[in-house]
């Protein structure tokens, strides 16, 4: 069977109006901004308004996608959303996004695999197109992760914020569009990013919200060092998949977690720094929202040209990881 080309053809993002910068941080906790800024990268995040759900900030940046796409909501036939924040546990924030935006033809899942999960989502969705089950597939990257957030945990309230990223996926022209996917997963590493509260092993009661179980908890050293590893790797693998170099890359487009993080994967991929989409000063890690936030941006700054190879890293909970190349 011949497999069609696939690639992106339209994005959009949306960001909370609040602004939350270090030095309101500095008022929260034991914390300077000169020791986030050197440890982290990140000067300030997003943190969505009190009656701003995922599926809300997920609203605004399908909106803007499939805008930019020139399609209209009823011409989508399958709305994927990588989150692990939804709305609720069911019905899905990818349902109840499919009712916001009136895709009344789209069918409608989640996906979880915390800051991995756009980069899956845009390898089911590919395939899907690929083998021509579906024409038009919106996969959209949304968090709130304001919600499960310990602002008195010092050591992990510094690093996140909420956002939305979207993109379409369609047919597109010979030699343009994905030409490679990776995935992984440790799952032996679980222990070092979770939220364990809330689930069926843990449900909510009074003693798992005492004891703070609903918020994220991170072995930051252990989860450090994986990341520094698997971006790189993760990134090489991806292109040789392609039958591509490290010289045939034109932008970067990574996780947005930790500017050392994305520094070791520049300097294994021997890359510029002009080569590099990097956001986290202004949003922080927004889990699945961050590559597809980031990939917005870099449109809108005329930092992708038709022909560019790009190469879209992530790394998250799970333990999880992600890569792929697409040549715009």
């Amino acid at each position: 069977m011949d497999l069609r080309p696939v690639g992106i053809i339209g994005t959009g993002k949306y960001v909370p109006q609040r602004v939350l910068g270090n030095q309101e941080l500095e008022q929260m906790v034991e914390t300077n901004d000169e020791w986030i800024v050197t440890r982290t990268g990140i000067k300030e995040r997003r943190i969505a308004a009190e009656a701003e759900a995922t599926s809300d900030l997920a609203l605004e940046a399908s909106k803007k996608a499939i805008e930019a796409a020139g399609l209209k909501a009823e011409d989508i036939d399958l709305i994927i959303v990588a989150t692990i924040t939804p709305d609720m546990f069911f019905p899905s924030t990818a349902c109840l996004l499919q009712d916001k935006l009136g895709a009344k033809k789209a069918a409608a899942f989640d996906l979880s695999a915390a800051c991995s999960g756009f980069i899956y989502g845009l390898a089911t969705a590919s395939s899907m197109i690929a083998s021509g089950m579906y024409k038009h597939v919106l996969v959209v990257g949304a968090e709130t992760l304001s919600r499960i957030t310990d602002y008195s945990d010092r050591n992990t309230c510094i690093l996140f914020g909420d956002g939305a990223g979207a993109v379409v996926l369609g047919e597109v022209d010979q030699g343009r569009g994905f030409r490679s996917f990776e995935l992984g997963a440790d799952g032996s590493g679980g222990e070092l990013l979770k939220v364990s509260g809330g689930g069926s092993r843990i449900p909510a009661s009074e003693e798992s919200v005492g004891g703070r179980k609903h918020y994220i908890h991170m072995a930051g050293n252990d989860v450090f060092k994986f990341a520094v590893r698997i971006m790189g790797s993760a990134a090489e693998d991806a292109l040789k998949k392609a039958g591509m170099t490290k010289e045939d890359v034109d932008l970067l487009v990574p996780h947005q977690a930790n500017i050392r993080i994305i520094q070791s994967a520049m300097q294994r991929l021997n890359l510029s720094e002009d080569k590099a989409m990097i956001n986290l000063d202004k949003y922080g890690n927004m889990s699945a929202a961050s590559i597809p936030v980031a990939l917005a941006e870099a449109v809108e700054q005329d930092r992708v040209k038709e022909g560019d190879c790009l190469v879209f890293v992530g790394f998250g909970g799970g333990l999880t990881w992600g890569s792929s190349v697409l040549i715009w």
